[in-house]
């Protein structure tokens, strides 16, 4: 900075106060540069003793003599403000408390909306949440066009609603119907697009973003003025009704009435256009207070804070072995997925093996055609995309696996097949090389049994679509070194994943709490209970998909060959009903190969908007379809049984804690994330009250449901799974 600058920081007049996140110098052309660096953090995040703090920098540049106007800039590399810090809202014990945070938000925001001079805010990197809510007010916003820098209001993902003044100045700004789509998505927008948007007033290259606002502040430019009224509802008072209806049926029929948050938000954004702007802020509070106390919010909370702490977990107590380069084993779906994690998210050159060279060429197609979509949408340029291809390359034989440092084998699930890949890497590999098994069954230890180095074997369990599915599980076996699990886990990271170590038994955690919850879906199929009736039973439950219409997505051939390797580990319990095998003797796969329960056209693409059950299903199960039983109680059937196999994986050390269990089933399966996960859930209805749920529906249906030891021990003695007791409040059963 400039020699013509001085140093006015708020820590300067009381060398006993904490340091100040916001320190102000001035340039010779009297503009006020407040840098925004909260001390000891990577990123910046709001904090209640902030409000004091930006009251105190506020007053003393307005002190300073002929000031036009103030820069906000953050002091980070990567960030601006990536929001408000959680555990400050999760501190609030009454709705009232929560209130008030949110009314000294929005008194802190005021101020710098009506500062006597421009303040415009120089954004580079994360502008999420709180961040952007201080960006909305300053009377300008200039952005950097990095790659990292992203705007929006994530504040649903929380069950909560922008507090301080977002649910009000957005609608404003941009218009009711884009401003309620980023708020009920809580999706980010990057620079270009938020240009477009009319959300920032310019992005420019990050070597010029400082000096763009100052000469926006020098100049005297201002943001264009808040959209006219009509605008606003784009389409006036008669377009008003449309659009809130609109929006509100949308919503609900995402959320199934599930998420509070979206009504609340729809609702505080049409009382700010309906009754003014104080009204709005009043009413955004006032629910900003009451979303708080939910338990769907504590839930979506719990979650943030548990995947949190996982990042920041190694997997063990070795240090990772740095990783260069990685080789796939076989190009199909998996390992087409796996390459383009692994190069496009890590950014680790990808060599990959496959028998043949089509296999190959479907794997490069993999990441070209998802790389492709980026840049028809602008977001990747052609040369980008060119460059992120150099980094996957591919062989018929082992040439470049001598320069690996993991492997991770994805072919057919085959235990001799696996075997021989080790024996092959082993042979062709550096000493050090870890091989990983992306295995859905297979026990890891009869993958290692035969190898030489049977330490650095190790499973790596992803979901399908790999590129879309947020949680790996890795599966040490007894003999795997702590150093090649903790390896595996960055690599994991590295790749965008959340993951989990788990225990080397049957099904691993993910695959050996969904088998029970698929069969007895199916058990009320076999029953006589409509395929569509079940799913939309488990659907308004909360899960994304139906279990059903899951079995046409993964592959009906794959979610039934675990069941016999389960079966055999575990009892009859897993064992799926009888004659449910006609499904797959029909040759029905499912959207694989456009033949399932539900209709599918071309390439498996669904039949119509809606899918639509092939009633074929029927006559070869041999059942005359007809709703017997209530959403309710099909729902009850099929969670129950998973949460049941839960606790059962706790005590068995297959999980190392219930955070785990509920990160696992949320990211891998997609349990409900309003609820928390299995164990916050069992948490949230009463142990007591899961036992005997349990023990009513094993009268009614059999023993598969009888309570398992671990759960009557902790429903005797009053015992929690989730530190936290669950939930502020205990919610009705299922």
């Amino acid at each position: 900075m400039s020699d013509n600058m001085q140093n006015l920081n708020t820590t300067d007049t009381d060398a006993a106060e904490p340091a100040s996140a916001f320190s102000l110098i001035f340039t010779a052309e009297q503009v006020g540069i407040i840098t925004i660096d909260v001390p000891g953090e990577k990123v910046n995040t709001l904090k209640a003793e902030f409000a004091q703090q930006i009251c105190t920098i506020l007053q003393k540049a307005q002190q300073y003599p002929g000031l036009k106007g103030l820069v906000l800039i953050s002091g980070k590399t990567d960030s601006f403000i990536a929001g408000a810090d959680i555990s400050m809202i999760s501190g609030c014990q009454t709705a009232a408390e929560a209130t008030q945070l949110a009314q000294k938000g929005q008194t802190v925001m005021a101020q710098i909306a009506s500062f006597s001079v421009p303040v415009v805010a120089a954004i580079h990197g994360a502008c999420l949440g709180g961040g952007l809510e201080l960006a909305l007010a300053c009377h300008a916003r200039v952005c950097s066009l990095d790659e990292k820098t992203q705007l929006g209001l994530p504040e649903v993902q929380l069950g909560l609603l922008p507090g301080s003044g977002g649910t009000q100045r957005l609608p404003r700004l941009i218009g009711a119907p884009k401003a309620l789509e980023l708020m009920l998505t809580g999706r980010s927008i990057r620079a270009k697009q938020a240009l477009r948007m009319g959300l920032v007033d310019d992005a420019v290259p990050y070597s010029v973003l400082l000096q763009t606002a100052l000469e926006r502040v020098a100049k005297g430019r201002k943001s264009r003025p808040p959209l006219p009224w009509q605008a606003r509802l784009a389409g006036g008072p008669l377009g008003k009704s449309v659009l809130f209806h609109f929006v509100r049926k949308q919503a609900r029929a995402k959320t199934h009435g599930n998420y509070p948050a979206t009504e609340k938000i729809i609702d505080v954004v049409r009382t700010g256009l309906d009754q003014g702007s104080g009204n709005g802020y009043q009413a955004e509070a006032n629910a900003f207070g009451e979303l708080v106390m939910t338990p769907e919010s504590a839930a979506l909370r719990s979650l943030f804070f548990a995947s949190t702490a996982l990042k920041k977990e190694k997997g063990g107590d070795a240090e990772p072995l740095p990783v260069r380069r990685v080789g796939i084993l076989g190009g199909g779906l998996m390992g087409g997925g796996i390459a383009h994690v692994t190069a496009i998210k890590a950014g680790l050159p990808v060599r990959i093996k496959d028998i043949n060279h089509e296999g190959i060429r479907h794997a490069l197609k993999y990441s070209w055609d998802l790389l492709e979509k980026k840049v028809r949408s602008r977001r990747l340029t052609r040369t980008e995309q060119q460059r992120q291809m150099m980094l996957i390359s591919g062989t018929t034989d082992y040439s470049g696996f001598a320069q690996t440092d993991i492997v991770v084998e994805a072919v057919f699930e085959d235990l001799s097949l696996k075997q021989s890949m080790v024996a092959e890497i082993e042979q062709n590999a550096a000493l050090h090389t870890i091989f990983a098994s992306n295995t859905s069954s297979l026990p890891i230890h009869k993958i290692a049994e035969q190898a030489s180095r049977p330490e650095q074997v190790i499973g790596l369990h992803y979901f399908s679509p790999v590129d879309k599915m947020p949680l790996v599980e890795v599966i040490p076996h007894a003999g795997t070194s702590a150093q090649t699990i903790s390896t595996t886990v960055s690599l994991a990271k590295k790749q965008g994943k959340t993951a989990i170590v788990v225990g080397d038994r049957a099904g691993f955690y993910v695959n050996r709490i969904l088998a029970p919850y698929i069969n007895e879906a199916a058990r009320c199929l076999i029953n006589g209970e409509p395929v569509d009736h079940i799913d939309k039973a488990l659907v308004n439950f909360g899960f994304p998909v139906g279990p059903i219409q899951l079995l046409d997505e993964v592959g009906i051939d794959v979610g039934t060959k675990i069941g016999p390797i389960l079966v055999d580990a575990f009892g009859e319990r897993f064992a799926a009903p009888s004659g449910f095998d006609a499904v797959l003797k029909d040759d029905r796969k499912g959207r694989k190969n456009g033949k399932g329960f539900y209709f599918y056209g071309q390439k498996g693409r669904a039949a119509a908007k809606k899918k639509q059950v092939d009633p074929a299903i029927y006559r070869l199960l041999n059942v005359t379809p007809k709703a017997q039983q209530s959403e309710d109680e099909i729902a009850q059937r099929c969670v129950m049984l998973m949460l049941n196999e839960a606790v059962r994986c706790l005590d068995e050390n297959v999980i190392r804690s219930a955070r785990d269990g509920d990160l696992g089933a949320v990211f891998g399966i997609g349990f409900p994330p309003f609820r928390g996960g299995p164990f916050r859930y069992m948490d949230q209805l009463g142990l007591a009250s899961v036992v005997k749920t349990l023990e009513r529906l094993a009268q009614q249906y059999g023993e598969r449901f009888t309570p398992c030891a671990g759960l009557l021990r902790r429903a005797q003695q009053g015992e929690l799974f989730c530190s936290d007791g669950g939930a502020r409040e205990k919610v009705s059963e299922v």
